[in-house]
C-alpha cells in the first residue's frame, strides 16, 4: 500500500499552538489553531493527537519543522527535524503565497514583527520588545471590557463616522484613554476606531521607524482577521494589504515548508525522526535545573518522558545539554 507523503509544521507561541500539515505540492491539507493556555506540553499533545486522528494510519510524515517561543520544546517532543526562528518561518511562509512580496505585517497574540525582504532575501525585521499594545491578547482584553465578541470588534470601527485620537503607544495609556473618551460620550465606534488608529501608528512608528514600506504588502497573524485594524492599515499605508487564506497559521506553515526543504536535501529517504502521532500519548514533564558548575550560574530546562530525561537546554557550555 503506497501511503501518502506529508510535513508537519509545528508554532508554539505563548497564545496560540498552531499545527500544519501540508503535501508535495505545499497545499494545506491540515491544520490547527490552538489556545496555548499556559499549558505548552498538554496542547500540543492534544493537537498531535487530533491531527493523527483526522490523517488516519495512511500516511508517511517526512519532515517536521518546529518555530516560535516554544519551538526546543515542540522540537522535543515531536523529533523536528529542523528548528527555525519566526522571522525565518513566516517569510518563507509569504513568499510560497507571494513570491515577490516585499514587506511582512505580523501581530499575534503577545507580539509583533515586521520583515523586509528585498530580491527574495530578508534584509531587515524588526520585532516589539516591550509593550503589547495592539497585539490579539490586548484587543481580546478590550473587546471583553467593552461587552464586544472579538470576532465583532472591527466592524465596530468601520462604522465611525468620527474617529477620535487614542494614544497606542502603550497598552496603560491606550485602555486609560478608551475610559477618558467613554466618560466623554464618544461612540463605541468611533472609539474602537480610534485605537485601531492608534495601534496602528504605534505599530508603525516603533516597528517600521520611518522606514520605506513597499508593496506587495502581506498582512498575517491572528490579528489579520480584525477589519478595523487592516481598515487602518489601508488608510496609514495608502497601499493595498494582502491577507492570505490561512493567515493564523503561517509561521507553522513557514516550519513546514522549510522541513519539505530540508528533507529534500537528505540523500537517505524516510530519515525524519519524527517521534510519530502516538508521542502525544506519552507523559511528558518539564523542570528547571540551576547548574552551580561556575559563576554562569545557568537555569537548565530539562525534559522529561515517562520519567526519562530526553531533553536539556540552557546551559552555556552544554555541560547538561550534551548528557542525554
Amino acid at each position: 500500500m503506497t501511503l501518502d507523503t506529508y510535513y508537519l509544521g509545528i508554532d508554539v507561541g505563548s497564545v496560540s499552538t498552531n499545527l500544519v500539515v501540508i503535501d508535495t505540492n505545499d497545499k494545506i491539507i491540515e491544520k490547527l489553531y490552538l489556545k496555548t493556555s499556559g499549558q505548552p506540553i498538554k496542547v500540543l499533545c492534544e493537537g498531535l493527537k487530533l491531527l493523527g486522528d483526522h490523517l488516519g494510519r495512511n500516511v508517511n510524515i517526512c519532515g517536521v519543522g518546529a518555530t516560535g517561543s516554544g519551538r526546543q520544546l515542540a522540537a522535543v517532543i515531536t523529533g523536528a527535524d529542523i528548528i527555525k526562528n519566526e522571522i525565518t518561518a513566516h517569510a518563507v511562509a509569504a513568499q510560497r503565497i507571494v513570491p515577490d512580496v516585499r514587506t511582512i505585517l505580523e501581530i499575534g497574540g503577545q507580539d509583533s514583527k515586521i520583515i523586509f525582504l528585498k530580491n527574495g532575501i530578508i534584509c531587515d525585521f524588526a520585532m516589539n520588545t516591550v509593550c503589547a499594545a495592539g497585539t490579539g491578547s490586548f484587543l481580546d482584553r478590550q473587546a471583553a471590557r467593552l461587552g464586544i465578541p472579538i470576532e465583532e470588534f472591527g466592524g465596530y470601527a468601520l462604522r465611525s463616522k468620527s474617529p477620535v485620537r487614542i494614544a497606542g503607544r502603550c497598552a496603560v495609556f491606550a485602555e486609560s484613554d478608551m475610559i477618558h473618551k467613554q466618560q466623554a460620550g464618544h461612540s463605541l465606534e468611533d472609539i474602537i476606531c480610534g485605537l485601531c488608529e492608534g495601534l496602528v501608528r504605534n505599530y508603525l512608528n516603533n516597528l517600521a521607524k520611518g522606514k520605506d514600506i513597499s508593496e506587495p504588502v502581506m498582512f498575517q497573524g491572528g490579528v489579520a482577521a480584525n477589519v478595523g485594524i487592516v481598515a487602518a492599515f489601508k488608510k496609514a499605508l495608502q497601499k493595498d494589504i494582502i491577507i492570505p487564506k490561512y493567515y493564523d497559521v503561517m509561521g507553522a506553515y513557514g516550519a513546514a515548508l522549510i522541513a519539505k526543504q530540508k528533507t529534500k536535501e537528505k540523500t537517505q529517504k524516510n530519515s525524519t525522526k519524527f517521534r510519530g502521532f502516538k508521542s502525544a500519548e506519552d507523559n511528558y514533564e518539564a523542570k528547571s535545573i540551576e547548574c552551580n558548575g561556575c559563576s554562569n550560574m545557568c537555569e537548565v530546562v530539562e525534559i522529561s518522558s515517562n520519567g526519562n530525561a530526553i531533553a536539556r537546554w540552557g546551559d552555556r557550555c552544554g555541560k547538561w545539554a550534551f548528557s542525554i
